[in-house]
């Protein structure tokens, strides 16, 4: 072809095909779905948006009730069952397992999420092997020490924390007061990835009358819900005097909580009136956000609070301390209220208040649910996959030497 036709077909580079690279990733988690908590829901949504964009996961967790090794495609572990959650499992150490996997099977990255028994020794044998690792803080383990009685225990496990996190190329967390937070602590490598919401699954269109019936609510009762797990750390105390300031203000005020927990039947014995929902998962969970009307959310522990965006989208008037999630997303007085953090006189007043003016409550979460519509998990997902790409460099950098190919049918295998 001669220069002057080439000429008259200018090569224009936005049209060329983007090549994306795709990495193999170890994921390891102590908690996934089926399971019902924030880490797990986060993990799942995580591991999902990684894999639509091209990457291959191998997941590392403990076996579930109804897991079959000859079906499953993840890399199962055993798994001790949490004292007063026996839904939920801690994962027993596998390094001997995970670096005979890894031999065979290498990732680019290993990526650890709970930092219990089963993602210390991923940590050890990604050591060992040379991987590189980033991990996730999820949880304020040190923080609930003090809601069981052993106060003393805060500081040995802050050192554990520490230590483990530290010995990662990176360390994700969801807030930058969290980073800000646990830098002054000295943990180094720290990234700010946020969480995301499917506004598409929590909706105010969700919004059922009919289950608000069977909570004895009329169209004109407020409906205070609270969804999470019914436990010592989150601040119960704090919810039951939102809801007796609230009902002083507005005598017709109904309180719904979903979710399960040590904590429950205690709460049934001081609130015999309250609706106790359960467990609730998927669309169920989503048309209960909808049916509320005020989302009280008192915990003082938390890391992030994805019900906080839940709620949010689900057109609720949202109200926090001014901590996590919240204090990132709630602009006070425009689209939720917040309190300062841990002035439970404050939280409660400004529950009555609330449940005492529905239309304001009413504007509050049209507000909530535009803020909400602009946090999908796309976003973070990409955050996430930028990350992970740099460590995955930094451990090439390192003269780590690349793996062989895994596919999700060649991880049928388990520890006994």
């Amino acid at each position: 072809m001669q220069l002057t036709e080439a000429a008259s077909f200018p090569l224009v580079f936005e049209d060329l095909p983007t090549v994306r690279r795709c990495l193999r990733i170890a994921v390891v988690t102590e908690t996934y779905p089926p399971e019902v908590n924030g880490v797990a829901t986060t993990a799942a949504r995580f591991v999902d948006g990684l894999r639509s964009r091209g990457h291959q996961i191998q997941l590392v967790r403990p076996r579930q009730a109804g897991d079959a090794a000859s079906e499953s495609e993840d890399f199962l572990v055993r798994g001790l069952a949490i004292p007063k959650y026996p839904s939920l499992k801690l994962g027993l150490p596998a390094r001997r397992a995970l670096e005979r996997l890894w031999t065979l099977r290498r990732p680019d990255i290993v990526h650890i999420v709970t930092e219990g028994p089963l993602g210390w020794s991923a940590l050890q044998a990604a050591e060992k092997l040379k991987l590189p690792a980033v991990s996730d803080f999820r949880t304020n383990f040190h923080a609930y020490s003090k809601h069981y009685g052993v106060g003393w225990l805060k500081t040995p496990i802050l050192a554990y924390l520490r230590k483990f996190h530290n010995r990662t190329l990176f360390t994700l967390v969801p807030t930058e007061p969290m980073r800000s937070e646990l830098a002054s602590l000295g943990f180094r490598g720290l990234r700010v990835i946020a969480r995301g919401v499917d506004t598409r699954l929590f909706d105010p269109a969700r919004r059922d009358e009919k289950l608000r019936a069977s909570w004895g609510a009329s169209a004109d009762d407020p409906v205070l819900i609270h969804v999470g797990r019914l436990a010592a750390e989150k601040n119960l105390a704090g919810l039951a005097a939102a809801y007796e300031a609230a009902r002083q203000r507005a005598p017709n005020a109904r309180l719904v909580l979903v979710g399960d927990g040590p904590e429950r039947r205690a709460l049934q014995s001081r609130f015999p009136g309250a609706v106790f929902a359960g467990t609730r998962k998927g669309e169920d969970l989503a048309t209960h956000f909808a049916s509320g009307d005020i989302f009280l959310f008192p915990s003082l522990t938390e890391t992030y609070g994805n019900v906080t965006l839940e709620a949010m989208a689900s057109g609720l008037a949202v109200l926090a301390f001014n901590y996590a999630a919240a204090a990132e997303v709630i602009r006070h007085g425009t689209n939720g209220m917040l309190a300062p953090y841990g002035d439970t006189e404050s939280f409660a007043r400004l529950a009555a208040a609330l449940a005492a003016a529905p239309a304001r409550a009413v504007e509050l979460g049209a507000q909530a649910r535009y803020e909400a519509a602009g946090r999908g998990w796309d976003r973070v997902v990409q955050q996430l996959e930028a990350t992970l790409l740099i460590a995955a460099d930094a451990g090439c950098n390192r003269g780590q030497t690349p793996f062989f190919s895994f596919g999700p049918r060649q991880l049928k295998t388990s520890v006994k």
